[in-house]
């Protein structure tokens, strides 16, 4: 760790004079969770509205960040029986996620920044035309919660709140960016709506505050989240560009894919990460993963410590095996709390982060002046976007 105690007190700098800026796309540093402390009654409030009249579920229409976020807290917190999650955009996988709702008690959360996302538009569309089938001559309008971006000249989905379409609203908030959205709006309606008590989400939060100043501590050995960034830019710069977060037990069945997209949208080619829940996949990767010829991997395992024997063995036996062959660290849960829930967001947050920049600053990449992180954008996504819109204007 002390070779890039130098690079870690850059890493942090730079997040430290981005934060708050405009288009620094960093804005869940200290506002975000500071603002919704302030702002929780209101969102607990509309999740009660939204309640009113028997319903009990709730279907997020969404993708990517816009949906991931959400997942991950709600399996996290074990409050997802009555969430329901959809991104695909065929008509086959609308029919049959529209199966799996009981309408008469299921509103829907349609999340957007732009409101104008090909796969959540045609969801929305669909799930509109679901629901005037089944409820014909109804006003339709308190079956939507919308979360978009603020201004109607932005947003095509609050240009549908402002005309009434839909009744209910909150945010998704500037200068965020979806992969770094967990705290936003969306997720704190959809704890609300499941149940999760506001003091539950208010240890969230303010875990949150507490794990962020934790991790802008620029002394290497203090920080975990340096220390992890460190591990996975080592283990690049010895020829390791695979990297596996091994995640045991079921509450993390929702963090891989937030995990996955927050690692490669940040991180690009220059670390590939994979995720998997355990022990399952042990029985199939265990044959690659184990393989002599398997030279360019590195793996971090994920588990709640526990007392039982049998898991303790096939955690020890597992990482033993791996750890003979690969670079291996760990990350431990004392236990699920809402309070260890918060500060494990804002260490992967603050670990992808500081892995790109270390990264960079270790192989002489550059930032240009004013220019956002790289690890914050994803200008290669637009590349396919702009080839579906050649072809279906949305």
């Amino acid at each position: 760790m002390k070779d890039y105690s130098q690079e870690a007190i850059f890493a942090v700098n730079e997040i430290k004079n981005r934060a708050g800026k405009n288009g620094q796309f960093l804005n869940w540093v200290g506002i975000l969770p500071e603002n919704q402390l302030k702002n929780i009654d209101n969102i607990y409030e509309m999740a009660e509205k939204a309640k009113i009249g028997g319903f009990t579920d709730i279907a997020v229409l969404g993708i990517g960040g816009s949906r991931h976020t959400t997942e991950a807290m709600m399996k996290l917190l074990g409050k997802d029986a009555h969430v329901h999650f959809y991104s695909s955009i065929d008509p086959e996988s609308f029919k049959r996620f529209a199966n799996s709702l009981d309408l008469d008690k299921t509103k829907f959360l349609v999340v957007s920044k732009s409101g104008g996302t090909l796969e959540t538009t045609i969801a929305y569309e669909n799930a509109k035309k679901l629901l005037t089938e089944k409820y014909p001559n109804t006003d339709l309008s308190e079956r939507f919660v919308a979360m978009t971006d603020k201004s109607p000249e932005k947003s095509k989905l609050r240009r549908a709140v402002e005309a009434g379409e839909i009744k209910l609203s909150g945010l998704v908030h500037d200068d965020v960016g979806g992969r770094f959205s967990i705290l936003d709006d969306a997720t704190l309606f959809t704890m609300a709506f499941a149940g999760v008590s506001k003091d539950d989400a208010v240890a969230v939060l303010e875990a949150s505050i507490a794990a962020q100043k934790e991790f802008l501590n620029p002394v290497i050995e203090e920080n975990e989240a340096l220390r992890l960034a460190t591990f996975n830019v080592d283990a690049k710069l010895n020829g390791k560009k695979n990297h596996f977060v091994e995640y045991f037990g079921d509450a993390f069945s929702g963090v891989t894919l937030w995990e996955k997209q927050m690692k490669n949208e940040s991180l690009k080619s220059n670390i590939s990460t994979d995720t998997n829940v355990g022990p399952g996949y042990l029985h199939y990767n265990a044959e690659s993963d184990l393989d002599p010829a398997n030279t360019d991997s590195f793996f971090t395992f994920v588990y709640v410590r526990t007392d039982d024997l049998a898991t303790n063995a096939l955690m020890k036996g597992a990482m033993t095996a791996y750890k003979n062959q690969h670079p291996v660290t760990e990350i431990v849960f004392n236990d699920l709390s809402p309070k260890s829930i918060g500060r494990f967001i804002e260490l992967k947050h603050f670990e992808t982060l500081y892995t790109g920049i270390i990264l960079r600053q270790v192989t002489g990449g550059k930032v240009e002046d004013g220019s956002a992180l790289p690890e914050v954008l994803q200008p290669n996504v637009e590349i396919y976007k702009k080839e579906v819109k050649k072809l279906y204007q949305y």
